[in-house]
């Protein structure tokens, strides 16, 4: 069969979501499928290529500009008649905010529409798949006239967060799907399609697809020996401290780092060290780490960001992995799969009592849940204590992960498109 998707990287060059579609679409082409990739981007970070994949690159440097010169439109920061001004220096970023603010007409929808038709007719597609956010693609496919089945595969949908209230959004929601053959949603996206949902009336076209994020880590050298996958009984050298590693990005009031400290500072165990690996810690005082860093001396390591080579390192060299829960229930980090991936134990620390990590996590046998709300007691601390003697340094393979997370897998999405290239088209 032959595939077409529609990738856009615009915004945030380094999202998940088309670095995973783009595995999917490798796996389709390495069962023998004929597989283009179309990808919109910011002209200044190039996506890196897929094997076996054909690939056609359209160029968004105008809008890149627009959003950084407006701030991406947040609230705060520099007063808007002065980024409206500094905008009239970009004259092409200018005209490309005119269409998409004004006009209602981004240049991204239309330049993506065309290249989608002028590659069908070159290819005769049978499956023309738009991966969202952002809905760009998606949006550009509506319009497009093709005769390959039309599928919008919403791996980030905007509908599932909960600020989603903008006048006639699922109106518009509901164009989008008139126009498609098929859709993949989240779990937690799912009942909007059910009885009583805004999206009932496309019950049928709606399938469900967990995030594709569990893939097998590659063997890396972890400077000690270590490779990022042991056997089931393995361990890991049983000197030094044991290493809890997180490794993910803060976010004020979303993904917070107070519990994490405070329970490691009372455990005070002599032979844990606590690990924070990544961005985000400008949201906080300067001071934060202080009275932690006083109190646990080097068994507190904080490294702020680093490139994606050496926080995986600190990773593979992890003897447990510590995830930090999200105060939202509709959000589950695509990081936790990595970690499953790793067949590490997980400590888990959940911000609020319907963390939507909990269903995932309760299937994996390494694993500890500790709530934010029951503090850091003496309980606490005891359960953490036995978790760390009994199984911080316990291993699964990665065909464990996959067999408890096969939804979870590129392979199982790849199922699916190749099942909607043999259903009749709508």
């Amino acid at each position: 069969m032959k595939f077409l998707f529609v990738l856009d990287s615009v915004e945030f060059p380094l999202a998940p979501t088309p670095a995973l579609a783009r595995h999917v679409a490798g796996l389709l082409a390495q069962r023998g499928h004929t597989v283009h990739l179309l990808e919109l981007w910011d002209g200044e970070t190039l996506p890196p290529e897929e094997k076996s994949c054909t690939r056609t690159l359209v160029r968004f440097s105008d809008e890149r500009v627009m959003n950084r010169v407006l701030e991406f439109g947040r609230t705060g920061g520099t007063p808007m008649p002065r980024r409206l001004a500094k905008l009239c220096l970009h004259p092409a970023a200018a005209l490309a905010a005119l269409r998409q603010i004004a006009l209602h007409r981004p240049r991204r929808v239309s330049a993506a529409r065309k290249a989608i038709e002028r590659l069908d007719k070159a290819h005769s597609f049978d499956v023309i798949t738009a991966v969202a956010a952002p809905y760009a693609g998606s949006f550009a496919l509506e319009k497009a006239r093709v005769n390959a089945k039309k599928i919008s595969w919403q791996m980030d949908p905007y509908a599932a967060n909960r600020s989603y209230s903008a006048p006639g959004s699922w109106q518009r929601e509901k164009e989008l799907l008139a126009a498609l053959d098929g859709v993949l949603v989240p779990p937690d996206m799912a009942g909007a399609y059910r009885e009583g949902g805004p999206l009932s009336a496309f019950w049928d076209r709606m399938q469900v697809q967990d995030f594709p994020s569990l893939v097998r880590p590659e063997e890396k050298a972890s400077g000690e020996g270590e490779s990022a996958s042991a056997g089931p009984a393995a361990s890991c050298k049983e000197e030094g401290p044991l290493r809890c590693v997180f490794v993910g990005s803060l976010y004020p009031g979303l993904r917070t780092p107070h519990f994490a400290l405070e329970l490691f500072k009372a455990l005070n165990a002599p032979n844990v060290q606590l690990v924070l690996v990544g961005g985000g810690w400008e949201n906080y005082p300067p001071d934060l780490l202080a009275p932690y860093q006083q109190a646990l001396g080097d068994r507190l390591v904080v490294t702020g960001p680093l490139p994606h080579t050496q926080a995986a390192g600190w990773l593979c060299r992890a003897d447990v992995l510590v995830n930090l829960g999200n105060g939202v229930s509709n959000q589950v980090p695509s990081k936790l799969f990595e970690y499953f991936a790793a067949g590490k134990p997980i400590l888990h620390l959940a911000k609020i009592p319907d963390d939507p990590c909990l269903g995932y996590l309760s299937r994996w046998p390494l694993s500890l849940i500790l709530q934010e709300s029951d503090g850091t007691g003496l309980e606490t601390t005891q359960a953490l204590s036995n978790f760390l003697l009994e199984k911080g340094r316990c291993r699964l393979d990665y065909e464990q992960a996959r067999e408890l997370f096969y939804e979870n897998t590129p392979d199982r999405a790849a199922d699916r498109f190749e099942a909607f290239g043999k259903e009749p088209q709508t």
